[in-house]
């Protein structure tokens, strides 16, 4: 099967930070929001550096990033709830904010020091996440044992560390995105998609113990699945 060519998967991510600008800036009701569009420039940012690494390094994992539907035949029927539940969830995580903090004001925004905080908080998680994404060539948005790419066991880099640390990453964010915004609201999604992530995190650990080669001894060597000295 052909893959995407680059020309496809810059037109994949100028439509996904599109999408994303429209929903935090439709629910606000207005284009004047500082903050959403620090948050759009931000996250195109790293969108950018990551299709221009990856169209040169790994342009199977690109093409396995940017399916805009994760999908796939070979998931588990488990993995399909989680993720059709944490797709809807998110779509909410965009859209709350603006009907939170501009439109309706539900609450009185998040402090502005606190919002600054939110936005740098971003930061030193992109490049963790460039880390994972340079380390991990099998990081499918699927739980999924890649046979057709020989899938094997990552322990370098942050896996050193922990056995999922995308998912450590993706946590942090899931409440540094709100608060740089100002969304008290949001936070309650947040609290559901990290409740969300933990499951799955120990159900994939489950499955990649079952039937990836290696896993069962790299978990002895790594035992934490998301925070050192804790899980």
């Amino acid at each position: 099967m052909n893959k995407p060519g680059p020309v496809k998967y810059w037109i994949a991510l100028v439509i996904r930070m599109a999408l994303f600008a429209v929903a935090l800036l439709w629910s606000a009701g207005t284009w004047r929001w500082w903050e959403a569009w620090v948050m759009v420039v931000i996250w195109t940012l790293f969108g950018v550096v990551m299709t221009n690494y990856l169209s040169r390094h790994d342009p199977d994992l690109l093409a396995e990033r940017m399916k805009f539907v994760p999908i796939s035949k070979e998931q588990k029927v488990w993995d399909k709830v989680i993720m059709l539940l944490f797709v809807v969830a998110g779509i909410g995580l965009y859209v709350i904010p603006g009907f939170d903090v501009v439109r309706y004001e539900w609450n009185e925004p998040f402090p502005f020091w606190f919002r600054i905080t939110g936005m740098l908080i971003h930061l030193p998680c992109f490049v963790l996440l460039g880390w994972v994404m340079r380390e991990n060539t099998y990081l499918s948005q699927v739980v999924k044992i890649d046979s057709e790419r020989s899938h094997q066991v990552i322990t370098s880099g942050p896996y050193a560390l922990v056995r999922h640390p995308m998912y450590t990453t993706m946590i942090i964010l899931l409440f540094a995105f709100p608060v740089a915004l100002g969304s008290r609201s949001a936070i309650y999604l947040s609290v559901f998609l990290t409740v969300l992530l933990i499951i799955r995190t120990y159900f994939e650990d489950r499955t990649l113990h079952t039937e990836l080669d290696g896993y069962t001894d790299y978990a002895r060597q790594t035992p934490y699945r998301l925070m050192p000295g804790v899980w």
